[in-house]
């Protein structure tokens, strides 16, 4: 912001307190709601709900074997299951972790805003009281 040497700095402090760092607090919570999705990759985690875990996966006997067939089965579906809980830990973790973030970034963006009138309210019950 440019700065002409006869404002007042009170309205100068004014507009830095109620519109410069507000906006820039804005930007900031956003940039973290967006890293928290980014690092959780819920889209991801959703898309490849069912996918086995690490790709974890066992190819299938080319021979007809029902015991090979059944192990390889039951080992593929096994994979499948751990995904899906391992992914689902994740997904609530991310959901949390993004819940936490829209919460702490409106109250600081929110305390921010009100720390002059809780000053302005500390003076007076510290005199007045």
């Amino acid at each position: 912001m440019e700065t002409n040497n006869k404002q007042n700095i009170l309205i100068m402090w004014a507009l830095w307190q109620f519109y410069e760092m507000p906006v820039f607090l804005f930007s900031v919570w956003k940039s973290y709601i967006l890293f928290s999705l980014n690092y959780f990759s819920l889209v991801n985690l959703l898309k490849s709900l069912f996918s086995p875990w690490r790709h974890y996966r066992w190819n299938y006997p080319k021979l007809i074997n029902m015991g090979e067939f059944f192990n390889t089965l039951i080992s593929n579906t096994f994979s499948r299951i751990i995904g899906f809980f391992m992914r689902i830990i994740l997904i609530i973790a991310g959901i949390l972790f993004q819940i936490f973030v829209i919460f702490a970034g409106a109250v600081i963006l929110l305390a921010f805003v009100l720390l002059p009138v809780a000053v302005i309210a500390g003076i007076f019950f510290i005199f007045y009281v």
